[in-house]
């Protein structure tokens, strides 16, 4: 059986992959998002469908049936989640992308109470408008600079990774991972359509097409595997508190290696956010205490 200790290494070991992931795609010199999408969700592909086959002991077809249509609303929703971050990441600085992503949580808390009608603790309500403030420090002034686009897509992917949630929480999944892999082959058909009906071309330069490759598959893929494996021993509270480190990790990288800042209004709206989700993870734990 898996250590308590082991769950916490592969969760940080996740959140640390896909800190990264901001970085790679700062990288990729034309691709555009739906380009990026098609190729990382291309290389994505193959693990998770390795991976979903070792954990059905070969029978990853009967895996794929039994998640049913809420496996295929949690795919969908991955499709709106993964191209807003690329455009959000590509559009605005990586620091004001994955603050405002860090809204999931109370996104999820939400669209839960609204759909499946889950009773929210009142700590997490005031975590929530704690987080709203938050985001409304650093959405007030990303418009006043031009980034109101990339600041919606950010929380449209907040939006959509929430919706992915909710889908497994309503379906009773355990095992996210089929939905994930039907989410990056609805993201390869998606990108590829749009693509098609705007008359552009899925060639990219070799190092773009690779790069990006390279994310889905040593980044995106082997993140969801770490954090699936991780999160079996790990209350839920506690897994999100500890995927914080995705959060605090991404804009380091970015500026440590391209020398990008963010502006003073991100950070501190950044930092709200981050308490709130703090405070939620903590509250949370000590309200399950066992998990």
């Amino acid at each position: 059986m898996q250590s308590y200790r082991s769950g916490v290494v592969l969760v940080l070991a996740a959140g640390v992959v896909w800190s990264l992931m901001g970085l790679m795609i700062r990288l990729i010199d034309d691709a555009d998002t739906w380009q990026i999408l098609f190729y990382r969700s291309a290389g994505m592909a193959p693990v998770l469908a390795l991976f979903v086959t070792f954990r059905s002991g070969g029978r990853p077809l009967q895996r794929l049936r039994q998640v049913g249509w809420t496996g295929v609303a949690g795919g969908v929703s991955l499709v709106v989640a993964f191209a807003g971050t690329i455009f959000a990441i590509q559009a605005t600085t990586i620091a004001n992308a994955v603050f405002l992503f860090s809204a999931a949580p109370f996104l999820t808390a939400v669209l839960a109470w609204l759909v499946l009608r889950e009773r929210v603790r009142p700590a997490t309500w005031l975590a929530i408008a704690i987080a709203v403030f938050g985001v409304i420090v650093m959405v007030r002034e990303g418009l006043a600079v031009g980034a109101g686009w990339a600041n919606a897509a950010a929380l449209v992917s907040a939006l959509g990774f929430a919706a992915f949630t909710v889908a497994l929480r309503w379906g009773k999944l355990d095992d996210m991972m089929p939905a994930v892999f039907l989410g990056a082959l609805f993201s390869m058909a998606v990108a590829a359509l749009v693509l098609w009906l705007r008359q552009a071309s899925l060639a990219v330069s070799l190092h773009d097409g690779l790069l990006a490759m390279a994310i889905g598959a040593g980044l995106l893929a082997l993140g969801m595997v770490c954090y699936t494996l991780g999160s079996r021993s790990i209350p839920a509270a506690e897994t999100t508190l500890l995927s914080l480190v995705e959060v605090l990790l991404a804009p380091i990288w970015v500026w440590l290696v391209l020398g990008e800042g963010a502006s003073a209004g991100t950070f501190a709206g950044g930092a709200i956010v981050l308490v709130a989700v703090a405070v939620n993870a903590v509250s949370g734990a000590r309200a399950n205490p066992a998990g």
